[in-house]
């Protein structure tokens, strides 16, 4: 889904047009402006690509936070990581998970973040539209 700037937009207000983000694909630039202060307020910035069984995701925020995340599935195996960090501090963050699907119905789950936060689940789909999960963090 593509929202490209079209001629209509250039009688919008520039507070209006700049608060839309425009995506092209997987990529994605949302500008937000002042126009009071006739400046840039906030620019964020996203890259992502997808496959099949594969995708990857950065992103940087404002030019002071960025991070990425790479998501893999192997047969029934999913297995996500996730990267973030702030600029011109100690504050990293990272994570990674898993799932595992027993059967179709069925599936075991567990994360770990870089907090020592650990989380072990398992979901059941009892029928369509219901499932029974249990976790603990």
């Amino acid at each position: 889904m593509c929202n490209t700037p079209t001629y209509c937009d250039l009688g919008k207000a520039a507070e209006d047009v700049f608060n839309k983000g425009y995506g092209f694909g997987m990529v994605k630039i949302d500008l937000k402006t002042k126009s009071s202060k006739s400046k840039l307020s906030q620019n964020n910035f996203a890259l992502g690509y997808e496959a099949a069984d594969f995708q990857l995701h950065t992103h940087v925020k404002d030019g002071t936070e960025s991070g990425g995340s790479i998501y893999q599935k192997v047969n029934e195996i999913e297995m996500p990581i996730n990267l973030a960090w702030t600029a011109g501090s100690n504050n990293t963050r990272f994570g990674i998970a898993a799932k595992y699907k027993l059967d179709c119905r069925t599936s075991l789950s567990a994360k770990a973040n870089n907090a020592s936060l650990i989380g072990l689940g398992s979901t059941q789909t009892l029928r369509p539209g219901v499932k029974l999960i249990l976790y603990q963090l």
